[in-house]
């Protein structure tokens, strides 16, 4: 029998629907809202990065334009309904999925301990006694609790301060758990003070605990490879997926079918056996241009993005400036289905400066365009609480 064939224009809606980025950015950003858009996402990542606004709070705003990030901080410091631990790398999980993330405690301890011992020495177990007992004996701390020790370095674990190094350890194996952040500054607590005690108590076997890793990332990708359900939550193990792949399509849960990339050639993928129907089903696309975080999680599988949209990105921070083709860190720009441009934009005290803007391949900023792109370069010095939006000379690249 032939296999299904999605168009590369439906698999870009399915994909940018999965990511709730096919509608337009309207709606309530508070409360159960935010926390039921957030459990549609699977994840939001955390960055420190803060040139016009930070890597959660971009990938929020740039689907519910009421968003503020007081609101993420409510649900996760105050409600619980989130909780921030590690996917690929760190971010806010819905803490419905806390029982899943057992088996990355269990799998981080045992990676990290030998690593980090190697690292620091035998002191390092020590280390660790005397932290968790700081922690359950005084509450909520940070790493500047800690007094008397050398200063931090920025060239790596290995040269952390010996509390800094427990912290995070204690974090990753989830006998701690970030309970509130001040500024950016992660204040730690025991686990069982910070997770609601339904989800603090329920376990999961290792194979409800696959089972569900891939149906949640099948939900929320809406096809994909069995390495790429393997690498959405970073949960589980390649071969893992590849089991339950294997299962799922002798069972009739999923179906192969082949996706088309931008350059006509088909990749192929697993999908619910629906996903026909559902694409013609999808509303249109909304055409409001919208500015993405670079950690955009329709955007985090940078191979995936250039199939799809024919998008090469990677973010130039360790390249010379001078070798530079763009600036260290740009927007993506979405306009539909397409990725229309990459903006070079900041927060400079109560401005927002574009410094410049590089249209993709084919891709013309006519006065149309250029409008839309004004009216969510004005939403967004809004967002970021500038007063005034600022053009340098020669702003549009060729």
């Amino acid at each position: 029998m032939t296999r299904p064939v999605l168009s590369n224009d439906q698999a870009r809606r399915i994909f940018l629907d999965r990511h709730a980025l096919l509608e337009p950015p309207t709606g309530s950003a508070t409360g159960q809202a935010l926390s039921d858009l957030v459990a549609r996402l699977g994840f939001v990542q955390v960055d420190s990065v803060n040139t016009f606004a930070r890597a959660h709070d971009l990938i929020l705003w740039s689907r519910r334009q009421t968003y503020a990030p007081r609101s993420l901080r409510w649900i996760n410091d105050r409600s619980r309904a989130t909780f921030e631990h590690w996917t690929h790398d760190a971010s806010v999980v819905p803490t419905a999925f806390f029982p899943a993330w057992r088996l990355k405690f269990a799998r981080d301890r045992a990676r990290l301990h030998a690593r980090w011992r190697n690292w620091h020495g035998q002191d390092f177990h020590g280390e660790l006694d005397n932290v968790l007992a700081h922690v359950a004996e005084n509450g909520l701390c940070c790493s500047a609790d800690f007094d008397g020790e050398r200063e931090e370095k920025s060239t790596g674990w290995w040269d952390w301060r010996p509390s800094k190094v427990a912290l995070e350890y204690l974090w990753r194996s989830g006998e701690l758990s970030v309970s509130k952040r001040v500024g950016f500054r992660k204040y730690y607590d025991l686990t069982e003070r910070v997770i609601p005690a339904e989800y603090l108590n329920a376990r999961w076997s290792d194979e409800k605990i696959v089972d569900w890793a891939c149906s949640a990332a099948m939900d929320r990708l809406g096809f994909a490879t069995s390495g790429e359900l393997a690498a959405f939550f970073d949960l589980i193990k390649p071969d893992d997926a590849k089991a339950w792949v294997a299962d799922a399509l002798s069972g009739g849960r999923v179906i192969e079918i082949d996706v088309m990339s931008t350059d006509g050639v088909p990749r192929r993928s697993v999908a619910l056996p629906d996903v026909l129907d559902r694409v013609a089903k999808l509303p249109l696309p909304s055409q409001r241009v919208r500015i993405l975080s670079p950690f955009d999680p329709a955007l985090r599988d940078r191979k995936r993005a250039e199939r799809l949209f024919g998008f090469h990105y990677r973010i130039e921070i360790f390249v010379p400036a001078a070798k530079r083709r763009y600036g260290y860190y740009v927007f993506p720009i979405l306009e539909g289905t397409r990725l229309v441009g990459r903006i070079d934009m900041s927060r400079e005290g109560k401005r927002l400066v574009v410094r410049a803007l590089w249209p993709e391949r084919g891709v013309k900023f006519g006065l149309g365009r250029q409008e839309r792109l004004r009216s969510e370069l004005d939403r967004a010095a809004r967002f970021a609480e500038c007063e005034e939006l600022q053009f340098c000379e020669g702003w549009l690249r060729v």
